[in-house]
Parts: C-alpha cells; structure tokens; sequence
C-alpha cells in the first residue's frame, strides 16, 4: 500500500504528514552565525498543520548530509535542507541529495541560463565554477530563484517501507538556499503552494502561548499535569527567568475551529493558577505591571543598584544608585526620599547583589510598604532578570490586590 497525500488511512490510523529540517552549513556548528531558517520553515510548516519531528544541523560533509537525509526521509513525509547550495566547493547539498536517493547529479541547460541571466543583471560574466548550480539530482523537480543565483529543486523519492504491517512512505527532499530572505521567498511563493497541492494540506494549528510569573514550573506543572497529557490540543511548558510559558496548540479545520479548542484550555489553566497568568503571547511582564498601576491611577518611580539599568528599561522615571550608597544607607529610607522628592503614589526598589545571587525589594504603594530578601539558585549571569522579573510581578500583584 502506497500512502500519498493527506490524510494517510491504514487500518484505522489516521496519520498527517510530518516534517523534518536538516540546516547545513559548518559556520552554524561553529557558531559563527545563527540558524534563523529553521525558526521561520518551522512556523510556516505549523501553521498548515504539518507535524514537525526533528532538526538536525550538520557542517559540509557529503556523506553526513547523506546519511541525515535518509535517516530522515525513514521517519518524516517532508525532508527540508537548507543551505549548501551556492557555487563552491563547501555547497555539498546536491551531491548529498543525490547520494541519498542514489541518482547521479545531471547538468540542466535551462538552470544555466537562469543562472546566467541573474549574473547579467550585475553587469557580470559567470565564473567556471558556478555552472555547478546548473546541477540536480537526476529526475528532481528543478525550479528557478528569481531572488537570487542558486536554483532549488524538490526531489520526489521513491516509497520506502515504514515498517511490517504499515506500507510504505513516500517522502519528498526539498533544497532550499541558505540565505534567509531568499529562502522566505521561494517557501512562501512556491513551496507552500506545493505542499498544500501534494499532501491536500487542509488543516492549521494555531499556538497560544500564555505567560506566568509567581509560580515556579514544577508548580505549574502539579496544577496542570492533566491538561499537558492531552494529544489535541497540546499543552506544553518552558521555564525562563522567573517567567513560565505554557504553550496551547491546537490543530483543525480552520483558524475559527482551533480558536474555541484553545479558548477552552486557556479558561481551564487560568482558573487553575489564577493572577499567576499575566498574558498571552506578546504581552510583557513590565506592561502587565504598569498597566495595573496606571488602573490605580499611581504614578510610579524606580530605584535600581547593580542592575546596569535592567529595572530603567522596563520602568520609566527610574533612578540608579551606586552599591556603594545602596549598601550604606537603608533601601527603604532611599525609596521614601526618592518618592517624595518625585511626589510619586508609588516606588519601587531593587537592590541586586550578583556574586551573593540574592536582591533585596522594597515597595511602597499608597497602602503600605514592604521589603522583601530572596536568593537565587541559578546562574549568577542571570540574577539580574530574576530580580527584575520577580520585583516587576510583585508590584502587579499588590496594584491588582482587592480587585
């Protein structure tokens, strides 16, 4: 049994199709430059419903490149490469590609002229060496980049088994340029349409991302463990610096659909942690904090040390002391002084000590005050986000307090 598009039926086992990206490129092993096309074929692969399984980032090496390609094709209906497709000797993609499905790579006279002509608008001759971007692998579907020199093509293998008793996969290799706006490009103009028509890709997931502050991630986890078992939608947890992240995927028939599957979880996990839910996907912890002050109608001042300015690029009106004065001198004391020099409702302080990885907060609101000693377990370089995240939640929390 061959299975082709969408869905795939096999004794009552519904499977979509998958996906699995494979960036190429040394300099990104090396750390030389950051792997941003991942990110983005990921998010647009999402968006039609395709399942995403794995990346994997290999250097220039044929028979590497090779070998993850197969691997990948075994488990996944669409294999995306990036990368290693431009004219010199480290561009490995198409030798791989064509190893990896054991055709030989062949010269396409139409591929050159294309090539030609793109070189021609800059006034150029093409070197030698670039007539190697006139080569695919035999058979493979060959399309043209008009936003740039190297032409990419779509190679359609044949079935492979998935196993005893399941059929057979047909998967599909796509080769895509490295450089991250050509790439967007032809995935948005060519490859989407290709996917949809190939697999009848008819269906979307849409992510919601709710953000949490307050609680710690086993915490979050004890409340919710229930919903984060669930196959659809999906519910899944990341841990930041004093904020946690739950992630809401849904997958439907349409964007309206997924909406009331996510609205449902969303109502569930915010009756379950209450004010620890702060916001949802762009929002920020430092809005969600000036909102509810700014719902009290208090104004607001800032006294910061040993935050090189962290608490000021969050808050307005923010004043940074030395440590050697914050230190001597008492952080209550240098709060109210600093409230009512700036006639201020409200000021709030943080005192951070990097090497101790412990703060020290003080608040003053116009109904009352506090001051608050916390230690840190994690990394001293992150003690500055902890503090300025924990504080930033404390002061939301007391301006909501009644509410």
């Amino acid at each position: 049994m061959i299975l082709k598009g969408r869905p795939y039926l096999y004794n009552t086992l519904i499977i979509m199709p998958s996906a699995e990206i494979i960036t190429i490129g040394t300099e990104i092993l090396l750390g030389e430059i950051v792997d941003t096309n991942t990110r983005y074929i990921a998010r647009v692969l999402r968006g039609m419903g395709v399942d995403m399984y794995r990346v994997v980032t290999i250097g220039d090496n044929v028979e590497r490149i090779a070998e993850a390609i197969r691997n990948s094709m075994q488990h996944a209906e669409i294999v995306i490469t990036t990368g290693g497709l431009g004219p010199t000797v480290d561009d490995p993609t198409r030798e791989a590609v064509a190893k990896a499905v054991g055709v030989e790579l062949e010269f396409r006279e139409d591929l050159w002229e294309q090539v030609v002509a793109v070189i021609s608008r800059y006034g150029r001759k093409p070197s030698e060496n670039q007539k190697q971007q006139a080569y695919v692998p035999k058979g493979a579907l060959a399309i043209q980049n008009p936003v740039g020199t190297a032409p990419y093509f779509i190679v359609e293998s044949p079935p492979l088994p998935m196993g005893e008793g399941l059929g057979v996969r047909e998967s599909v290799v796509i080769s895509l340029p490295g450089v991250p706006n050509e790439m967007e490009y032809i995935l948005h103009e060519s490859i989407v349409p290709y996917l949809q028509k190939r697999f009848d890709l008819n269906e979307i997931i849409k992510i919601k991302v709710l953000h949490c502050a307050g609680l710690g991630e086993g915490m979050i986890d004890e409340k919710i463990a229930d919903l984060e078992r669930l196959s659809n939608p999906t519910v899944g947890l990341a841990a930041h610096t004093g904020v946690v992240d739950i992630r809401i995927a849904a997958k439907a028939k349409n964007e309206s659909e997924a909406d009331e599957m996510i609205a449902k979880i969303e109502s569930d996990v915010k009756q379950r942690l209450g004010e620890a839910v702060f916001g949802a996907d762009e929002d920020k912890l430092e809005d969600a904090a000036l909102n509810a002050v700014a719902k009290r109608g208090w104004s607001l001042i800032g006294i910061e040390s040993g935050l090189d300015g962290a608490l000021a690029r969050k808050i307005p009106h923010t004043i940074s002391i030395s440590t050697q004065s914050a230190q001597s001198s008492n952080l209550m004391n240098t709060l109210h002084a600093a409230r009512s020099e700036s006639k201020a409702d409200a000021a709030l302080g943080i005192v951070a000590n990097v090497a101790e990885r412990s703060a020290e907060f003080a608040l003053i609101t116009p109904r009352g005050e506090k001051t608050h000693h916390i230690t840190y377990g994690g990394p001293p370089r992150s003690v500055t986000r902890w503090a300025v995240n924990l504080a930033l939640d404390w002061l939301r929390r007391r301006a909501m307090e009644g509410e």
